[in-house]
């Protein structure tokens, strides 16, 4: 028999509640080792438990700080909100107050530039003007001196102004602080027309300038449409005329070209296939024809007229220089 073997047959005597029991070794060995298993294994599901323990309280403290952390941000925010309003009330505030004092300066200030003495007006000048005289735009103006340089309406002084039909542009400057200064643009007239004994004066647009009994050194037009009774100062001439008007404008830029322009003592426009011009100076009538080549057609009148210096008579310039007509002179018979 082993020395282990005989260790273990040992017995162990001991009383358990009075009683005598009897046990080997082994056995007390197996006991022990038990009761470690069952301390390990408490010891594990001990630990086992504080860990998950440790884990629901990490959790639940995350939680709660999460939680804390988004009140706090909304606190921040509604904080931050609220300042924003509170800055935007200041800021329309203080710009209301800005407005208020800017309006009553400028209140204060029209008051005391309607109301003082010094924007009184002492000085009314009148520029550019050569056939209405500066008396007359000033009373048609309607402003005064010592009259306040601000109370006066410019455009309703500009239009009063106008009703001259010399007048066509006006410009009405303040020069503080007591100087009005009235530039204004006139119409020339250009031609004449005659009517009952009398002469109206038009310029290139076809207002009507003036009536007069003296002939001024103007081209005259005979055969204009308009009726006498439409012809009055401030009126335009009829649309048929203004387009009549325009042809002979292009005429009269031709004789311009031509040097000839000062020399035109009047334009017949009644026959629109046969415009006719008379000069008195060369004593001779050009018959024109329609509008058309005039630049050609005054080449030939101007040698005409050099050729046939001290002869009365007609130039005939009334065909198509494109069809081999040529211009030609008929001396007027006596």
């Amino acid at each position: 028999m082993s020395k282990k073997q005989k260790e273990q047959e040992v017995n162990v005597y001991y009383f358990d509640n009075g009683q005598e029991q009897e046990e080997t070794i082994d056995d007390i060995m197996k006991r022990k080792k038990a009761k470690e298993r069952e301390k390990r294994i408490e010891e594990r599901k001990r630990q086992e438990f504080d860990d998950k323990f440790d884990f629901d309280t990490e959790t639940v403290i995350g939680m709660t700080n999460k939680n804390k952390m988004k009140q706090e941000e909304e606190k921040k925010r509604e904080f931050t909100k609220q300042q924003r309003k509170r800055n935007r009330t200041i800021r329309r505030i203080k710009r209301i107050i800005k407005i208020v004092i800017l309006l009553g300066l400028i209140i204060g200030a029209i008051i005391f530039a309607t109301c003082s003495p010094i924007f009184n007006i002492q000085d009314i000048e009148v520029i550019d003007n050569n056939r209405v005289s500066s008396e007359t735009i000033i009373s048609l103006s309607g402003i005064n001196k010592n009259e306040n340089i601000f109370r006066f309406v410019a455009t309703k002084a500009m239009n009063d102004i106008k009703q001259n039909a010399y007048i066509e542009e006006v410009k009405i400057r303040r020069v503080i602080p007591n100087k009005i200064q009235i530039e204004v643009t006139e119409r020339e007239p250009k031609f004449s027309i005659p009517i009952l004994g009398e002469f109206a004066y038009i310029s290139t647009q076809g207002y009507i300038l003036e009536i007069a009994h003296n002939e001024l050194n103007l081209p005259i037009i005979y055969g204009l449409q308009t009726a006498e009774e439409n012809i009055t100062v401030g009126n335009r001439i009829s649309e048929e005329d203004l387009t009549s008007l325009e042809t002979i404008l292009k005429i009269m830029n031709a004789m311009n070209d031509s040097g000839l322009y000062d020399k035109v003592t009047n334009i017949d426009i009644s026959n629109k296939n046969d415009y006719s011009i008379y000069m008195q100076e060369e004593k001779k009538t050009i018959h024109l024809g329609d509008a058309s080549n005039l630049s050609n057609k005054m080449l030939y009148v101007v040698a005409i007229i050099e050729q046939e210096k001290d002869n009365e008579g007609d130039i005939f310039a009334n065909g198509d220089l494109n069809s081999n007509f040529k211009v030609y002179f008929r001396e007027k018979l006596t």
